[in-house]
């Protein structure tokens, strides 16, 4: 169904009419034209109004109070209904001077009434009042429709901003590591496809994406010697570099951003295991927070599927098969479905260019 937009000030005013006496109806246009000056749609049948007024934005609303099918009270309810219609002003036409007629009427949502019998100059007046009523609440819908727009711009700026502020430190990260292929990169996007798939919001997704490019900041505190060993780790070595885990959830932890206390929980728990075999916690199951069990997948497929010095890549086949024996003891058996359901789209993000910066996201 459509609905009406609120008019802006680059529209004419216009006027809506509704009296079922043809006679009435056509002396009530020439008066609201000429006392108003606006731009009048008359009509004698009240639900072809109310079907007008649901595409089309009205300034003023004048109606008979005595109509058949839908009397001036039931329509001006009906319009308060209809977006973009609160506060447009709504004056009613009646005969009766009856004091409950009236209290309903303002109770259903009347600005203002008319006699049937008017006077000339108090007709006028109170059109006139109406009018500027009118273009007052245009004056103010344009300002709040500004205002959403430079609020919406500027809250763009800031995400892009935040985006780039975490790909970067991501990168230096990346650096320390001597990995410049574009891991954290390829890990956000594996996680946002990931969570995705798994039917998270796409805010979720996006905090997702952009918080798991941090999942290894804890790197900056291992020693050389263990971070850039050219071969295998021995198990002293290998229990250093387990620390990263809690060291980056250390170094992101306490924060009063919901998005850096997102990446201090995948940092804290990518390398827990669905078995509870996992470190640095020990966490099983449930109990491992949903974005560190989808960036665990996506760690390790990337991992697995990138030459490093101690060893050659994985085809995709393998690593997919490698996934999938490790359903429900590395990795969630949900996540590995999904992961496996958005196997099209993994791979192709396999062959994506990182970027950083606003827009570099690669998401889509």
């Amino acid at each position: 169904m459509s609905v009406a937009a609120a008019p802006s000030s680059t529209q004419p005013m216009r006027a809506l009419l509704v009296d079922d006496s043809p006679s009435s109806l056509q002396g009530l246009t020439r008066l609201v034209e000429e006392a108003s000056g606006l731009a009048c749609v008359a009509f004698a049948d009240p639900l072809e109004a109310l079907d007008a007024a649901r595409t089309t934005p009205f300034d003023l609303v004048v109606l008979d109070y005595v109509m058949p099918g839908l009397d001036g009270i039931a329509l001006t309810r009906a319009l308060r209904r209809l977006p973009g219609y609160a506060q447009v002003p709504i004056v009613m036409v009646t005969t009766t001077s009856d004091e409950r007629v009236r209290v309903e009427a303002l109770e259903a949502g009347a600005t203002d009434f008319l006699s049937k019998s008017p006077d000339a100059a108090e007709i006028r007046a109170r059109l006139r009042n109406m009018v500027s009523l009118s273009a007052a609440f245009r004056k103010l819908n344009d300002q709040a429709a500004w205002l959403a727009r430079e609020v919406e711009a500027a809250t763009r700026r800031l995400l892009d901003r935040e985006e780039e502020i975490i790909f970067r430190l991501s990168l230096a990260v990346e650096y320390r590591d001597n990995d410049t292929g574009g891991h954290t990169y390829r890990v956000a996007r594996y996680s946002a496809i990931l969570a995705e798939a798994l039917g998270l919001p796409p805010a979720a997704c996006r905090s997702i994406f952009l918080a798991a490019p941090l999942h290894d900041v804890g790197k900056v505190a291992v020693p050389d010697a263990v971070l850039l060993k050219p071969g295998r780790l021995d198990p002293d070595e290998f229990a250093v570099i387990r620390e990263h885990a809690a060291i980056g959830e250390r170094i992101l932890g306490g924060s009063s951003s919901d998005l850096i206390q997102l990446a201090a929980e995948i940092a804290g728990a990518h390398h827990e295991r669905w078995d509870g075999k996992g470190y640095p916690h020990g966490l099983s199951g449930r109990l491992i927070p949903l974005p560190a069990r989808i960036v665990a997948i996506a760690d390790v497929f990337d991992a697995l599927t990138t030459t490093r010095p101690y060893k050659t890549a994985m085809t995709d086949a393998e690593a997919f098969a490698h996934i999938v024996r490790e359903r429900g003891a590395h990795f969630d058996p949900a996540c590995v479905d999904a992961f496996l359901a958005a196997g099209d789209r993994i791979r192709a993000a396999r062959h994506e260019r990182p970027g950083i910066g606003p827009g570099a996201t690669g998401e889509g």
